[in-house]
């Protein structure tokens, strides 16, 4: 898979089959809409593409309260990968100039002139330019491509989409957003300094770099770790940290069970099996520790059973 980021008409590319979208979290409806994609592209000779955008359009008309960010844009492009149905992904910049542009600019310049587009396939709710005045009818009535709708994918009874899946994790419904990712929920980020409090209670922690301001889902969890050093069982807590901190960042700490190499400046996927708990501010250090004593052990009881379930 091949990522341009600018202006993809200097790379001199063919043709392509194209679907556009966010994709935030690369859910079953995404995975679905990839699969026909390859399927329509092969049946007409055509590399598969993505045309995504950075930042979310959402972030972008909400900076002051933007919403919650399932994926990053790394672990979305690794998704991506990982699928195995994309050939192309372009990374198209979300600016004031970009929103401005109307539904027939978007059209002529961006899926004609510079994506070439022979084959597109778009959600049955897709709108865009500006004033959101784009929308099927005016993608089919174009003669430089073919436009299809692909209807909406259902999982356990509801329509598979990233807003349903950042509300069943932001209920603590891991399960459920679990089934609709078709995968387990994970976040990744570079390992960071911080202020190393964990290592002198006892509970050493990785402090992982999140690069957007709000988080899908918070609270306490059990999870594990793929990291340089293989796939590590924990506990993790993902918030504002009340007891210890008074800014308004929000910190994803990390405490690997049976671990103590250097992990400062590598990635880390964590991956969220199961919550425990919501965040709580406590009144001293020592009954915080306590809690995370708890905490511990209810995530080591997890593991334990997760383990032989899968022996």
């Amino acid at each position: 898979m091949q990522v341009f980021l600018g202006d993809p008409s200097r790379f001199g590319l063919p043709g392509c089959a194209l679907t556009i979208g966010n994709f935030d979290g690369v859910h079953q409806g995404h995975r679905r809409m990839l699969q026909r994609l390859r399927q329509e592209a092969a049946g007409r000779g055509l590399p598969t593409a993505v045309l995504t955008f950075e930042p979310h359009p959402r972030e972008f008309f909400s900076r002051a309260n933007p919403p919650a960010r399932l994926s990053t844009l790394r672990d979305k492009l690794v998704e991506l990968e990982e699928s195995g149905l994309v050939d192309y992904v372009f990374v198209f910049r979300f600016n004031h100039s970009f929103s401005k542009m109307t539904a027939s600019e978007f059209i002529e310049r961006v899926l004609v002139k510079d994506l070439k587009t022979r084959y597109l396939l778009i959600g049955d709710d897709f709108q865009f330019g500006t004033a959101r005045q784009g929308n099927f009818e005016l993608l089919a009535s174009c003669p430089h491509f073919v436009t299809e709708a692909m209807p909406s994918v259902l999982v356990q009874g509801e329509r598979a989409s990233s807003t349903l899946v950042r509300q069943k994790l932001a209920a603590g419904d891991l399960e459920a957003a679990n089934a609709l990712l078709g995968d387990i929920y994970r976040l990744s980020g570079k390992v960071m300094h911080g202020k190393k409090l964990g290592r002198t209670i006892g509970f050493p922690t990785a402090n992982i770099h999140l690069p957007h301001l709000k988080p899908a889902l918070q609270g306490v969890f059990v999870v594990q770790a793929d990291t340089p050093f293989g796939r590590l069982g924990g506990v993790a807590s993902l918030g504002l940290n009340p007891t210890v901190s008074d800014t308004p960042d929000y910190k994803l700490e990390v405490h690997l069970f049976d671990f103590s190499g250097d992990l400062y400046g590598k990635r880390l996927t964590v991956r969220f099996l199961k919550k425990l708990r919501d965040e709580a501010r406590y009144d001293d250090l020592a009954t915080l520790v306590a809690q995370i004593e708890r905490d511990a052990a209810s995530a080591k009881t997890y593991l334990t059973s997760l383990q032989r379930e899968q022996a």
